[in-house]
């Protein structure tokens, strides 16, 4: 396959990403409890990082939050959706340019999510910090801790349960991620 037909690909396959990120908080939303907590719109941004590369995952990480409080008006854009603009561009330059960079065997897929999801969840906290002393607010490390790791538990079963699995299946059907 040429380097035309592998980047059209990608762009496909990250705005297929991108809309997933749009709808997957309808499908969570009415479940009670925990519904945010599952982090739908971390899930596409991780499989686009790891289909096709940081650099489409960062993107579709920093507009997916943008784009649905434009179209929805949900999540709210400040503090909340700017700081999932950074968090999300985050988990997908992690993702990807670990999953890049390591070989290309099944644990590492693992050892990339967990570091993006840590280095992902910091850049959040440091954004929301930032945005605390623009507008006065407070964010303290009990609200970091449980914003960054405590609520999203279920979020993060999930994601390491079902996103190695995707990837995995994702690698025989897509000639560029072939193992090297």
């Amino acid at each position: 396959m040429n380097e035309n037909a592998t980047r059209i690909q990608k762009l496909t396959l990250a705005a297929v990403c991108l809309a997933l990120c749009l709808a997957l908080p309808f499908l969570t939303a009415n479940i009670p409890e925990i519904g945010n907590a599952l982090c739908p719109m971390h899930i596409p941004v991780f499989l686009c990082a790891f289909v096709c590369g940081p650099w489409w995952a960062m993107g579709v990480g920093a507009m997916a939050p943008l784009v649905r409080f434009l179209l929805v008006g949900m999540p709210p854009l400040f503090p909340t959706g700017l700081a999932m603009c950074f968090e999300l561009a985050a988990y997908g330059a992690i993702a990807g340019l670990m999953y890049a960079r390591l070989p290309k065997k099944t644990q590492y897929i693992y050892v990339s999510l967990l570091c993006a999801m840590l280095g992902g969840r910091i850049v959040w906290g440091v954004a929301r910090v930032l945005m605390s002393g623009v507008s006065g607010a407070a964010f303290t490390w009990a609200a970091f801790m449980a914003g960054a790791f405590t609520n999203a538990i279920p979020g993060m079963v999930v994601h390491v349960l079902l996103i190695p699995v995707i990837v995995l299946a994702l690698r025989r059907a897509l000639p560029w991620m072939k193992q090297k």
